[in-house]
């Protein structure tokens, strides 16, 4: 997770930090009612490679939208279920095969 203090400004698995906008966006989006995943591909020594990053969006006390990555009881049957999609996007999506 990015540090608090900036100094680091992306996470270990490569996502973009919480609090600002990404500048590049994912290659895939899955969404089922309130709860998101998103692909992303990122480059290693290994080759190009996706990360899945799965949210549950919800309106804030000002009726803005934010996310989360916490989930309760009644979410994770849609959890389960866009995890099971992005596994299944991931397999048949090979990476480094973009178009």
């Amino acid at each position: 997770m990015a540090a608090k203090n900036g100094s680091d400004r992306t996470s270990q698995r490569g996502d973009p930090p919480r609090d600002e906008k990404p500048a590049n966006k994912p290659v895939h989006e899955l969404r089922l009612g309130r709860i998101r995943a998103a692909v992303w591909l990122n480059d290693t020594e290994n080759g190009p490679r996706y990360n899945v990053q799965i949210t549950r969006l919800y309106k804030d006390k000002q009726d803005k939208w934010q996310d989360s990555t916490s989930f309760g009881r009644e979410d994770l049957p849609l959890v389960a279920k866009v995890a099971d999609l992005a596994m299944v996007w991931v397999y048949e999506n090979p990476a480094g095969s973009e178009k």
